[in-house]
């Protein structure tokens, strides 16, 4: 094994103590602990055995050299993550949406209950 390799075993594995970390302390869901955790036993296995994975991918893939091939596939999960952020801001706006049309409605509901009360 690279010394790079080594490297990257121990960021892997500091950051998947830390998702867990944030797991015990309710700071994510469980679906989001499977998700990450898969994402970075993944990129165990890849630090562990980079040409062995490369050379698979790539003739999956047909590709010609191993490298492009962990480039591509690095390219495809970005765009997944950057879909999954996406829909839960998506999913943060809306409900802001919702929320702010709610507070509306009741504040217009005491400023004529107010307009009531001064009348009497």
């Amino acid at each position: 094994m690279y010394a790079v390799q080594y490297i990257a075993v121990i960021i892997v594995l500091a950051l998947m103590v830390y998702v867990l970390g944030k797991y015990g302390r309710n700071e994510l869901d469980w679906q989001d602990l499977v998700f990450w955790e898969a994402l970075l036993f993944i990129m165990l296995v890849v630090s562990l055995k980079p040409v062995e994975i490369s050379t698979t991918i790539r003739k999956i893939l047909g590709l010609g050299r191993g490298l492009d091939a962990l480039f591509v596939v690095a390219i495809g999960l970005s765009y997944l993550l950057l879909f999954r952020l996406y829909i839960a801001i998506d999913k943060a706006e809306r409900e802001i949406t919702e929320l702010t049309r709610q507070i509306a409605i009741e504040f217009q509901e005491i400023r004529e209950m107010l307009k009531k009360l001064e009348k009497d």
